[in-house]
């Protein structure tokens, strides 16, 4: 599985400019797609739902032209799509899905709509319902009431009444109203229930008055579309920025310091989840806002708990989720029973995660309470949730954690990771490599000491993993036990000492039993993994200071300064020497010489992480040098590089 690794993040400032809205994309191209003339689409998202949208536009005979950039020109069939024949592959783009059901059940023509197994599962029963009311011909494939389904040609009722339940997903109401021009009847759509998601349903009805089509409302529970509507082409038209996107980023600003600003979407968005910025406020941070832009940063005082209504921000809501890991007391999200049938059930996907993290967690039908705690490095997943990526990238600032499948945000924001991290500054490394007997661990344990930094003997770390899977009873063999064992050590390095659960080991590490066991677990794939994870989740406020073989090229290639740490042979040799004999050994310098020359050489040729010095790494060799020369001449290094 591929993942990222976030180490722990000490401030966010920067500006960002925001992708284009997912849920006006796929809206403006389907009703670009039903409607007279051509239209020329701008600043389109580009994420696997739009392409998905594309693709399936394509398929049904529409001209869609990529004009380069963000911008689409889209030839609309006037609400009837020439191809009569074809089946449709969704992914898992609701957007696609529901919109593009309502369409082509009264479009006449036969479609196999289909998607990824999430999309099976996604309850699809009250749009389908609506449409058959309308004389629509739809057939469930496998699961009564989900996806796969078949579409025939619909025989029109002339009942001019709909009734659907908006307690579910607002995605029904959206695709029904998008689809009821191509009736030619007047149509009346009564509401069952409460509606939730009511923002969503703001943006359906104003993307639809771009394209021609006044849907009169009365409240949230009735919308009629007149007899004679059809959508002509407004020409141009630009996607706002993604106001769900914008709540990282702001929530960034307010945990992280900021300020951040978001330009691409502000006061004047028809999109509702432009008032996580409201929520955010009553959390405590400072808000300013333009007519295309919002920016927030962290009040002095820190932010507050909320017990909050979330129907009007269903999506941007989960950002407080993770927010809320940074705010004083118990913050509880209610009325987001449409997180259920999102991506992924994302009110027990996120309690699961979050507990991961040491949060403590209550979950209900229908609400979330989050209430904080030390958070610790955690293996965040995320199910194939777009929004779970995102949101948890937030905990970043709370401890060093990964985020498992991260490519997962392609859905709707690409390049989130590399905008992340251009707005994110994250405590400081100093990774020091070099030859068995340079000095480096020396070196490296004072230069922490100085600093005030952790320090991260990863030398030491498969014998340490050996030694506690030894005490735990968990056989070297054993590739997923010792993994989590590795995954979970508890360690801590000093100048003089390290201590495995608390107990002085440094000795016991060292004995031929334990190397034995060291060069076991080392050639286990999995073991490998959970340690290079522990070793960056050494890299915490307020730094590191990290030795080993590959410190600067595998497990912090973006440190904030890398060493090579060198001697000659013959003094590396000399310096065992002596050491040995201090501690009473006996010892045989030629001997010494040749092993070392030996291992340098095994080093520097392994197919896994050879010992080499980086590109950007400073050498440094100690030949003629005292450990305090060392010691100084990297603190300088250091200086210059943090400032």
């Amino acid at each position: 599985m591929e993942f990222i690794d976030l180490p722990q993040l000490i401030s966010a400032e920067g500006t960002v400019r925001l992708p284009g809205s997912k849920s006006i994309s796929n809206r403006v191209l389907l009703l670009a797609a039903l409607s007279d003339g051509e239209t020329e689409v701008r600043d389109l998202l580009a994420s696997d739902d739009t392409e998905r949208m594309l693709d399936a536009l394509k398929v049904l005979g529409v001209g869609v032209t990529h004009l380069g950039g963000e911008s689409w020109q889209i030839k609309g069939c006037g609400g009837r799509f020439p191809t009569k024949n074809a089946e449709l592959f969704l992914g898992n783009a609701g957007t696609a899905f529901r919109p593009l059901t309502a369409a082509l059940a009264l479009s006449g023509g036969d479609y196999v709509l289909k998607g990824v197994a999430r999309m099976h599962e996604r309850p699809i029963r009250d749009l389908v319902d609506g449409l058959r009311q309308l004389g629509a011909d739809v057939t469930y494939l496998e699961n009564e009431g989900y996806p796969p389904l078949y579409l025939k040609p619909a025989n029109i009722l002339q009942n001019g009444m709909v009734k659907v339940r908006g307690d579910v997903s607002s995605q029904f109401l959206t695709g029904l109203l998008m689809a009821l021009p191509l009736t030619r009847q007047t149509v009346v759509v009564e509401v069952i229930g409460e509606l939730i998601s009511k923002p969503y349903i703001e943006i359906t009805l104003a993307t639809m008055a771009r394209f021609g089509v006044q849907v009169q409302r009365d409240g949230w529970q009735r919308f009629t579309v007149a007899a004679g509507s059809r959508y002509v082409s407004p020409g141009t038209i630009y996607v706002e920025g993604d106001a769900s996107s914008a709540s990282y980023f702001l929530a960034l600003g307010a945990i992280g310091g900021g300020p951040v600003r978001v330009e691409g979407v502000g006061r004047d968005s028809i999109q509702g989840d432009v008032r996580f910025a409201e929520a955010l406020a009553e959390m405590g941070a400072e808000i300013e806002m333009g007519p295309n832009w919002m920016s927030a940063q962290a009040p002095q005082n820190g932010l507050v708990a909320v017990d909050l209504d979330c129907n009007h921000i269903p999506d941007a809501a989960m950002t407080l989720a993770t927010t809320a890991l940074f705010a004083k007391g118990t913050t509880t999200l209610r009325n987001i029973a449409s997180w259920r049938v999102k991506e992924t059930d994302r009110i027990a996907a996120m309690a699961i995660e979050l507990r991961k993290l040491g949060a403590v967690v209550e979950e209900g039908l229908d609400f979330i309470c989050i209430t904080p705690a030390a958070l610790k490095p955690a293996a965040i997943d995320t199910y194939d949730d777009h929004r779970m990526a995102m949101c948890f990238s937030l905990a970043a600032f709370g401890t060093p954690l990964r985020i498992n499948d991260p490519k997962c945000v392609a859905k709707t924001f690409p390049d989130y990771f590399d905008r992340f991290a251009a707005v994110t500054k994250s405590a400081p490394v100093i990774a020091i490599d070099g030859p068995s007997a340079s000095g480096k661990g020396t070196v490296a344990a004072r230069v922490a000491t100085a600093l005030g930094y952790t320090y991260l003997d990863s030398g030491a770390l498969y014998r340490l993993t050996a030694l506690a899977a030894q005490e735990a009873g968990v056989d070297w063999g054993d590739e997923a036990g010792v993994a989590a064992i590795a995954a979970g050590l508890d360690v801590e390095f000093s100048e003089c000492e390290i201590r495995l659960n608390g107990a002085v080991v440094g000795d016991t590490i060292r004995t031929e039993e334990m190397s034995a066991g060291a060069s076991i677990v080392a050639a286990l794939p999995a073991v490998r993994d959970a340690l290079l994870f522990r070793q960056r989740a050494f890299g915490k406020v307020p730094g590191l200071v990290g030795d080993g073989r590959d410190m600067g090229s595998v497990v912090f290639p973006g440190a904030a300064l890398k060493v090579f740490l060198t001697a000659s042979a013959e003094a590396r040799a000399e310096r065992r020497y002596k050491q040995l004999i201090e501690k009473g050994l006996s010892a045989n310098l030629p001997d010494l010489l040749l092993d070392l020359k030996q291992r340098d050489e095994r080093d520097s040729q392994r197919s896994v992480a050879p010992l080499r010095q980086e590109a950007d790494a400073k050498l440094l060799d100690t030949t003629r040098l005292t450990i305090e020369q060392a010691v100084n001449q990297v603190l300088v290094w250091s200086k210059e590089a943090l400032q």
